[in-house]
């Protein structure tokens, strides 16, 4: 029979776990929670690694940890220090290295595949925190006596010794703390399954570098399972990962960095064929649901994943301030950076100020990413070696660099783009793609660009001068038929047999219709339904002291002309090398009939990502920034 447990900070390991015995850890209840039992945590800091000892064998028979309804829960990474000595313009102070474990973060370099290092010697995943704020590491001692707000560490044989520069604060009179465990919340074994984490704050853990070729540690994370709703929690300041739904280590550790043998790529091809030989797919891995959380200022992501995060719902969460200290830098970053997300849903967050806002990359098949809002990031949406099909539709990219396309087999339908746009091709690694809503490969070849769908969309630039990379509108697409018998007529004409070689010597095809282009943004040259309008629309995207976030611009009269027509599973059709429709993940054919709000579209849908959107000034409230 399913049991009910309480955990309060005036209980006792050797209780009950009752509420009126509560334990007096959530570790504790988490070793003896099983099958249909729920974990109820009281008010209070826990600074505890909490590792599930077991999952459940279906959804009926979830296990369940949440924090007790109305009360702050907050389970933390760090231990306070005190004991700080002053040294001039720096503070000192020494711990035990037993206070790490096996585990010290102030040894363990930030370092692995994909990551570039401009710094030697290099990060760690240790931080040093003066009243919650995270404080910038040094890399020599003698750099504190002029930087503000950095720390510095030595580890020796028994202890560790920490200095920092707090500037006119004093750490004894203030909360100071250190990273001290990896994570927060996450299994130590895989395959443990439908589990629900609700309500927590969790915040400060030394999470490693975690790219699709390493066992990927977040702060709070499922570890090779299946099933699990993450909802209604407070993610932060973790060192690189929130929350992972990624690989395990038996498929690969950062194998390219310890070898130098073979590229990066090739290891990520035997990561997945690892991953498929242990049992990845969808009745056994993915499937999550990741909701309504608050995710900041996470060094390397906000959600992070290979092959882990396919078939999951990622929605409704505020992601902001991710990698934008760049105190380290390298080629898996983003507010959200998925690996094979195959038939994952990403809608209605709200991503803001990070280095990225989210990359999609490699299989990302069948992926939907809709009704979302990305602004002042350093690029809203990245998305990488995938041959399709994935629909982009409803969202506004409110950045100045909107897109980066590395991909081909894309639809781009009712978005707004105030960006510019970057698109290359890769005929250099050739990457796989699934059968339809499997993870099982079905073929293997180059991204050859283009291939793309772009209906009823708005390209208009508030980018405040040009960019020789991202620029704005659909001109970049220029020379590309615009449709696929063209491209195959020119192709056999001027090769006559062909083989891949010859296919990526002609630009593929690019479908459009009713966009509507101002700011004298450059349309597709054969985008002959589209409107075009040469004068400033002044849009831009601000954020009202309360927290609201609003997009103001100008709509020129010709708006008004388009008549768009709905777009769906038929219309969209079958990109040319997956040879499969766009459809949702259940197999049923796919309308987009609502708008970024939810407000249903007619016969002849507005153009861009709000339904009745018409010329002149508008000032609308497209997002809510939650109040910490």
């Amino acid at each position: 029979m399913a049991r009910e447990y309480h955990v309060a900070k005036n209980g006792c390991d050797k209780a009950l776990g009752t509420a009126e015995n509560p334990f007096l850890t959530i570790s504790r209840a988490a070793r003896v929670a099983d099958e249909g039992d729920t974990v109820i945590v009281h008010e209070g800091v826990y600074r505890e690694y909490v590792s599930p000892e077991n999952g459940a064998r279906s959804e009926l028979h979830r296990i369940t940890y949440t924090a007790a309804e109305g009360e702050h829960v907050v389970i933390k990474g760090s231990e306070i220090v005190s004991g700080w000595v002053s040294c001039g313009a720096y503070w000192r102070t020494v711990v035990s290295n037993t206070l790490f474990g096996a585990y010290n973060p102030y040894s363990e370099p930030i370092d692995g595949d994909w990551l570039v290092r401009p710094l030697d010697p290099p990060c760690h995943t240790g931080m040093v925190y003066l009243d919650g704020e995270p404080l910038m590491e040094a890399h020599a001692l003698d750099t504190l006596n002029a930087s503000v707000m950095y720390w510095y560490a030595e580890v020796l044989d028994e202890e560790t010794v920490l200095y920092a520069n707090f500037g006119d604060h004093d750490p004894n009179a203030s909360l100071t703390e250190i990273n001290v465990r990896r994570s927060c919340f996450c299994p130590e074994k895989t395959g443990r399954n439908y589990i629900t984490v609700r309500g927590f704050e969790m915040a400060q853990a030394a999470t490693p570098w975690s790219p699709p070729t390493a066992d990927q540690v977040g702060l709070l994370g499922v570890h090779w399972s299946k099933g699990w709703i993450i909802e209604d929690n407070i993610i932060h300041d973790s060192r690189c990962c929130g929350i992972s739904v990624g690989k395990e280590i038996s498929t690969g550790h950062n194998q390219y960095t310890k070898t130098l043998a073979k590229a990066g790529g090739h290891y990520q091809f035997e990561a997945m064929f690892a991953g498929l030989r242990m049992g990845w797919s969808r009745e056994t891995i993915g499937s999550h649901i990741i909701r309504n959380n608050l995710i900041y200022n996470c060094g390397q992501n906000g959600i992070v994943g290979h092959m882990g995060g396919a078939y999951s719902d990622i929605y409704g969460n505020e992601i902001h301030h991710v990698a934008d200290r760049q105190e380290f830098f390298g080629y898996e970053l983003g507010g959200i950076k998925l690996h094979a997300p195959i038939d994952t849903q990403i809608h209605h967050n709200h991503i803001h100020d990070c280095i990225m806002g989210t990359w999609l990359d490699w299989q990302a098949q069948g992926t939907r990413l809709y009704a979302n809002v990305y602004h002042h990031n350093t690029i809203d949406i990245k998305i990488e070696v995938t041959h399709g099909p994935h629909l982009v539709d409803n969202n506004i990219f409110g950045s100045a660099q909107s897109f980066q396309n590395a991909a081909q087999g894309g639809a781009y339908v009712h978005n707004l783009f105030l960006g510019g746009m970057f698109k290359y091709e890769v005929l250099d690694r050739p990457t796989p793609y699934q059968l339809p809503h499997s993870t099982q490969v079905k073929g293997c070849t180059l991204v050859y660009g283009a291939d793309d769908r772009y209906y009823n969309n708005i390209f208009a630039s508030i980018q405040t001068e040009p960019n020789r990379r991202f620029v704005t509108g659909l001109g970049l697409y220029n020379g590309c038929p615009d449709n696929l018998q063209e491209y195959l007529d020119v192709v056999y004409k001027r090769f006559g047999k062909c083989d891949v070689e010859s296919f990526a010597k002609e630009k593929q095809p690019l479908y459009t219709a009713h966009n509507f282009y101002t700011d004298g943004v450059a349309p597709y040259d054969r985008d002959h339904t589209a409107a075009v309008c040469d004068k400033p629309s002044d849009a831009v995207i601000t954020v009202e002291e309360d927290g609201g976030v609003y997009l103001e611009m100008t709509l020129d009269a010709s708006f008004d002309t388009l008549s768009a027509t709905p777009v769906d599973t038929e219309r969209l059709g079958i990109p040319r090398i997956a040879e499969e429709r766009y459809e949702n993940p259940d197999c049923t054919p796919v309308t987009v009939d609502c708008d970024l709000f939810g407000k249903a579209r007619g016969e002849h849908p507005t153009v861009g990502p709000i339904e009745g959107l018409a010329s002149g000034r508008v000032r609308i409230l497209i997002a809510k920034c939650r109040k910490i």
